[in-house]
This record gives C-alpha cells, sequence and structure tokens, in this order.
C-alpha cells in the first residue's frame, strides 16, 4: 500500500482538505505582492510619464523591457525552487530572499527624487521584477502542492485572490485620498503605499513562514530547459491554457494600462479614477465565492469561458462612452470587476490541475517550472500592453503634454476597449476545447493511486 499524506504535504490534513488556518496564513503573502503591483501597473507608468519628464514612449519601452526579461528569469527561478533541498523549505526559502530586495526596489520606483533618467526607471524596473518573480513563482507552486485535490485548489486560489484584492483595494484607497487622478501629486500616496508593503511584507513572511507546511515530492527531467520549450510549443492541455491566459491577459492589460488616460481624457472626469478602480476592485472581491461555486457546479473552464463573454458584452461599449456617460461606465466598471474575479482564480487552479497531468503524462512532476512559464506569461501581457499601447497613442497624436486633439481622444477610446474584446474573445474560443474537466482529472488522479499502491 501507498504511504498515506501526511500533514507536511497536504496542508495539514490527510483526506488532502487544507486547514482554514494555514490556508489563511498562505494568502496573506498575496496582500503586499498586489499592493506593489498594482501601483507598479496602473499608477506608475502614467506617475513617471506626467512627472519625471519622460515621454510615454521611454516609460512604455522601458517596462516592456523588463518584463520582457522575465521570461529568462521566470524559468530560472522556476526550476531553481524545483531543485532546493525540502530540508530548506522549497518555496519560502525563495520567498524570505525577496523580501528585502521588493522592500528596496518598492522604495526606490514609488520615491523617486526629483530629477531622474530613464536608467533609473530601468534599473529599479529589472530589480522589482526579480524580487517578485523570487516570489510570486514559489509560491504559487506552493499553494498547489498543498492538496492534490481539484476543488480545493480552487480554494487557494480563492484565498490567494481574497488577500490580493485586498492589497489592490488598498493602495488604490491611499492612491484615491489624494484626490488626484495621477499626477505628481500622487508623490505622498505613493510613500504611504510602500510603507504599506514594507510592513505587510514583514508579517505575512513572518506567519507563512512558521504556519505553511512546505515539503513536496519533486520529478524533474535531464534537461529542464528544453523540456520547458517543449511544453510550451508541443500541442498539450497545458499550451491550450497558457495561450489562452496570456491572450485574456493581455485583453485585461491594455485598459488597466489606459485607465488613468481614458477616464481623464474620454470621459473628462479625472476625480473618477480612484472610485472606478475602487468600485472595479471591490466587485472583483465580492465575486470570488461566487466563481468557486460555479466552477464546482460547471467546471473551471466552462465558467471561466462564460465569465469571459460577460465582460466582452459590457465592455465593447466603453470606445462609445464621452463625458457625462458616468451611470454606463460604473455600470460596466461593476460587471468587469464581477466577471474579472473568474480571471484571477480559474486559471491559476486549472493550473494545478495539470500537475497530476503532467506526472500522469510525461511521469514528471515540476511545480515550479510550470508556474514559472505561468508567471512569464502574465507578466508579458502586461509588457505588451505596455509596451504597444504608450507608442501607438503618440503615433496617432495623443499626448499627455498640450491640446488634446479630437482624434487622438477619439484613438484612445477605441484602444482602450476594441483590442480588449478582441483578445479576451480569442482566448475563450481557444479554451472551448480544453480536456482536463474534473471528471479526467479525478481519471487521472485515480490511475495514479493504483500505480502508487
Amino acid at each position: 500500500m501507498s504511504k498515506q499524506p501526511t500533514p507536511s504535504s497536504t496542508g495539514g490534513a490527510s483526506d488532502g482538505i487544507i486547514d482554514t488556518r494555514i490556508l489563511s496564513a498562505y494568502g496573506t503573502l498575496s496582500f503586499p505582492l498586489a499592493a506593489a503591483f498594482i501601483t507598479l501597473q496602473v499608477i506608475v507608468p502614467t506617475f513617471y510619464a506626467e512627472s519625471t519628464g519622460l515621454t510615454l514612449s521611454q516609460v512604455g519601452l522601458i517596462l516592456l523591457l523588463a518584463r520582457l526579461w522575465d521570461m529568462f528569469t521566470d524559468p530560472v527561478v522556476g526550476m531553481l525552487s524545483d531543485l532546493t533541498p525540502a530540508r530548506l523549505g522549497r518555496r519560502k526559502l525563495w520567498v524570505i530572499m525577496s523580501f528585502p530586495l521588493i522592500c528596496l526596489a518598492t522604495w526606490k520606483l514609488f520615491n523617486p527624487p526629483e530629477v531622474i533618467d530613464w536608467v533609473y526607471l530601468l534599473v529599479w524596473t529589472f530589480v522589482i521584477y526579480v524580487a517578485g518573480t523570487m516570489a510570486i513563482v514559489p509560491m504559487n507552486a506552493w499553494g498547489a502542492e498543498l492538496s492534490p485535490r481539484y476543488n480545493q485548489r480552487s480554494r487557494v486560489s480563492g484565498m490567494r485572490a481574497i488577500f490580493g484584492l485586498a492589497g489592490t483595494l488598498t493602495a488604490l484607497l491611499l492612491a484615491a485620498l489624494s484626490g488626484s487622478s495621477g499626477s505628481a501629486e500622487l508623490d505622498a500616496p505613493l510613500q504611504w503605499i510602500t510603507w504599506l508593503v514594507v510592513a505587510s511584507l514583514f508579517v505575512s513572511v513572518l506567519f507563512a513562514g512558521f504556519l505553511v507546511p512546505d515539503r513536496s515530492d519533486i520529478k524533474l527531467p535531464g534537461n529542464a530547459i528544453r523540456s520547458s520549450f517543449k511544453l510550451v510549443f508541443e500541442p498539450s492541455p497545458f499550451r491550450q491554457l497558457i495561450f489562452s491566459f496570456l491572450l485574456n491577459g493581455i485583453g485585461n492589460a491594455i485598459p488597466a494600462t489606459l485607465f488613468l488616460l481614458y477616464v481623464s481624457y474620454v470621459l473628462v472626469a479625472p476625480q473618477q479614477a480612484g472610485p472606478g478602480l475602487f468600485v472595479y476592485f471591490i466587485c472583483t472581491a465580492i465575486s470570488v465565492p461566487v466563481w468557486t461555486r460555479l466552477s464546482r457546479r460547471f467546471g473551471k473552464h466552462q465558467t471561466w469561458i462564460a465569465a469571459i463573454c460577460v465582460a466582452c458584452c459590457f465592455f465593447i461599449w466603453t470606445p462609445f462612452l464621452s463625458s457625462g456617460d458616468l451611470f454606463w461606465f460604473y455600470i460596466i466598471v461593476g460587471v468587469t470587476g464581477f466577471t474579472a474575479g473568474a480571471d484571477i482564480i480559474l486559471p491559476i487552479a486549472m493550473k494545478g490541475d495539470l500537475i497530476e497531468w503532467d506526472a500522469h503524462k510525461n511521469g514528471l512532476r515540476r511545480p515550479g517550472l510550470f508556474f514559472a512559464i505561468w508567471g512569464t506569461a502574465t507578466k508579458l501581457a502586461f509588457a505588451l500592453a505596455i509596451g504597444l499601447a504608450f507608442p501607438l497613442l503618440e503615433l496617432v497624436g495623443f499626448s499627455t503634454e498640450g491640446e488634446k486633439s479630437g482624434s487622438g481622444v477619439t484613438a484612445l477610446a477605441f484602444m482602450y476597449g476594441l483590442p480588449c474584446v478582441a483578445f479576451k474573445l480569442t482566448a475563450a474560443w481557444m479554451m472551448r476545447t480544453y480536456p482536463i474537466t474534473q471528471a479526467e482529472h479525478e481519471r487521472i488522479s485515480a490511475l495514479a493511486k493504483e500505480i502508487k499502491d
């Protein structure tokens, strides 16, 4: 007979049910990371473009280069965390090592000196992305290893999302307290967000380090680099999910990147930027238990497809809004915020299920590498959004300085809405034949148990 799961390998329960105390301690890690990276993604690009003398193209190119560098660092960190001895804490060691780097880079990026050049933004963006990789890739693999059960992984994703959304909302609330829409007046709120990230990261690392078990079985291929390329480029459920996730992520990242500009120059209501973001993420937080429950009834990928389609039905109207349409804007914000909960918890829960598929299909167990590739797709989506959207805006004549032309504002409105819908619908179409349902996952797990027994 096979050895029964130990508390250290299943989050404190022999049947794979994760203790709520352990689940909560693990989830707290998402709070400071979400606060830091929502600020970096939504506020920092516009802040640097408006307040430091850097152009939209320079900011977009720098953030694109830093994100593209993660295509190399993510797989390296994933493989190294898989190779880290379990006795040291295979995942938690990397999270602990990332702590001082994230704190330093957050301070430098969110509190720049009065006079900077593009090198300053490039260096510290590189540092925070590398540090984020050191934390996020092992953390996601860590969560997938807490339980092998299909629906328990939705609980893990849900808890991570709840704390992440709390961090996001707190950071946005601090920004909104300035009464600003993203200009130089954000200096003080960015300092508050810095201290929020540092303090909450210290507490979360402490809790997770002491309370969350971190021991798992790893089986890697002889050539992990070549194996990772095969995962991405050979037909498989992994490739189907990762490319759908990437396309959906680009669809989400473009409006996120342009949000402050859209509210300021299309709706002509810069004071509504903070409240709009807050409503969006409140609706996302409310939706997390709803999507978790629906996924148990209808399946994860079917539920995700439905959420994407609902979001597109509402978001497609954003290019046609103008000043005076705030009521309809908030309706769209609320609905798309609600559907975003599915984007946050369901794809990453499906990614965890592929660990058992990989063990069954390839005889390997490599969650660190899986989530490294996943992290690369996440970052690449935002990199492409910033690297494409900002230069294209300048190309069509839009600028944050001087008088805004009607054609430039119209281009901003259409760039904000239509690419999002196109990318998301393509992602939904790609997922329609996804094969790893709950029944298939249970079949694979049962076969693995029979072989082990």
